[in-house]
């Protein structure tokens, strides 16, 4: 907490990051309540720069939000055309049924940064505040109420001590506050164990999806082209999978997810994404091509069972940092616009009331909506392939869908969090990568600099141990340092180790926000803080 006197401005609702569902609930609730004052910080320097998806939109909520969104100019430019979904070995391909919850017609491929980049514009012209590369560090409680939130300072230097540019941060209160700070939001955690939101759910279960935009040639570009993939490289015990889209002016957006409850610590989801472009199916859609952007975020796949308790005094929560993706949809913006709804209307609902202590509706409001719907209908397919890996989790997703239509009258579990399913490094089966070559694979630092990551290089690092001993201690003696091969960001190196004393080194400066350190690493050690806003990645239109 700064010690020098704060700015304070007050609102109405406050929201926490200018993603879907917090622009999908600033224009909601500017519809619903056009006099109240509203605002939304984005710790990105603009909205829309750390927005990494693989970007097909189910446009069924933004139908509902502005029904004219295409006359009104939303960037939703290819539709989606032709579906496949393969099984790879190490040099076929299987073509399989696509399943019905793969079905894309009548979605788009777009860039979800854009799309942002319009939904903030909308809510501007409703006379909602945006205020980017500001990045709420603190919550703002009184009487066992959050009443908003605070800003990080600018200029603190390495020592913590206040620089020639400091600029204390600025307290924005609300009568209520929206927090849609996408996976693993930091303030999110926080509010998690002081009201303790996830009492009675299930451990939240997450993935890495690593990402890549090409530029092909225009012979090789098929628009609407939309191929899944699982099977190779990673083994049947491993979530994991790719996406591939065609779209827009001869690009294709590529990515590879890797459930995070992964077990064994050799392996390395980035260099997996890596080598799955030389497989045969998959190489020709980059041949000729140049790769002009990369990022990597983490996404929440626990379901229905793994979400929180949505609600707490002063506020609520939305979008990914609830857990609102549908994971064998593969979608995730449409159900985070529709909690951005929901939560707005409740909002709305006790702004016109006597203003209770929490916005209680929105809980209903879920339940009786085609959200909840969706997500009940699937929340058996994660589990099961966490369970009985690749192959049970098909049979099990085959039977569930056209079986049960999604209504199988039981519910299976998440038993443990991801962290906590690591094998020790020396019971674990090594993995051997093949050196990138520079034209279709490549290395984390040359795809660090394509990502336009940028941190203030003198600030304190974002990044922090709880106890630096546990590095060395437990995550190199029992698993050889995963964090330096998850990382998908070099941001975590041992260096020390020839001269027989290896210590951690972090290149806090190189860190993309993925929050995959904050998830996976065994004993929660490593704490990801919000560092100084307008820091982390610049994700341009495409990604």
């Amino acid at each position: 907490m700064s010690e020098s006197a704060r700015e304070q401005m007050e609102f109405d609702v406050v929201i926490v990051g200018a993603g879907p569902s917090g622009l999908a609930a600033a224009i909601r609730l500017k519809q619903l309540a056009p006099d109240a004052a509203i605002c939304v910080v984005e710790k990105g320097v603009e909205v829309g720069a750390h927005i990494l998806s693989g970007a097909i939109i189910e446009p069924r909520a933004l139908d509902e939000l502005l029904p004219d969104w295409k006359e009104l100019g939303a960037p939703l430019t290819t539709p989606a055309a032709t579906d496949k979904f393969l099984y790879l070995t190490k040099q076929s391909a299987i073509t399989l049924p696509t399943p019905p919850t793969m079905h894309n017609h009548g979605n788009y491929i777009s860039s979800l940064g854009d799309v942002c980049r319009w939904l903030a514009t909308q809510a501007e012209a409703l006379g909602v505040e945006i205020y980017p590369g500001f990045a709420a560090a603190e919550l703002l409680e009184e009487d066992g109420r959050i009443v908003g939130i605070a800003t990080g300072d600018m200029g603190i230097i390495k020592d913590g001590s206040q620089g020639p540019n400091f600029a204390p941060g600025m307290e924005l209160r609300a009568a209520y506050t929206i927090f849609a700070e996408g996976c693993r939001g930091s303030l999110t955690k926080q509010l998690t164990a002081r009201y303790n939101l996830r009492e009675g759910r299930d451990p939240q279960t997450y993935g890495i999806g690593i990402k890549e935009l090409w530029e092909i040639p225009a012979a090789n570009h098929k628009p609407g082209l939309v191929v899944h993939t699982i099977g190779w490289p990673v083994d049947s015990a491993t979530y994991g999978g790719s996406f591939l889209y065609h779209w827009g002016n001869n690009l294709v957006s590529y990515g590879y997810v890797v459930g995070l409850d992964y077990q064994n610590p050799w392996l390395s989801p980035f260099e997996e994404m890596q080598r799955l472009k030389t497989h045969p199916e998959m190489r020709k859609h980059f041949e000729g091509g140049r790769r002009i952007a990369y990022g990597a975020r983490a996404i929440s796949e626990g379901g229905l069972q793994s979400l929180p308790k949505l609600t707490f005094p002063g506020g609520c929560l939305v979008g990914d940092t609830a857990g609102f993706l549908n994971v064998p949809k593969i979608k995730g913006t449409h159900t985070a616009m529709k909690s951005g709804m929901l939560a707005a209307e409740a909002v709305a609902e006790a702004l016109a009331g006597d203003r209770p202590a929490e916005p209680a509706s929105y809980e209903s409001l879920f339940r009786e909506s085609w959200l909840c719907e969706e997500l009940t209908k699937v929340r058996n397919i994660r589990p099961a392939f966490a369970k009985w890996g690749l192959l049970g989790g098909l049979v099990n997703a085959a039977i569930d869908t056209y079986v049960f239509r999604g209504n199988a009258p039981w519910t299976m579990h998440h038993p443990h969090a991801d962290n906590a399913t690591l094998m020790e490094a020396d019971a674990a089966p090594r993995i051997e990568y093949p050196k990138p070559d520079g034209v279709l694979s490549f290395d984390r630092l040359s795809s660090v600099f394509i990502s336009n990551t940028n941190h203030e290089e003198n600030q304190p690092a974002h990044l922090r141990l709880k106890d630096p001993s546990v590095a060395v201690a437990v995550n190199w003696k029992t698993y050889r340092s995963p964090e330096t091969r998850y990382c998908p960001a070099g941001v975590y190196e041992i260096v020390g180790e020839e001269e027989g004393d290896p210590q951690l080194k972090i290149n806090a400066q190189n860190c993309v926000h993925c929050k995959t350190c904050d998830i996976k690493d065994p004993t929660q050690n490593i704490n990801w803080t919000t560092p100084e806003g307008g820091g982390g990645p610049v994700y341009p239109g495409g990604m």
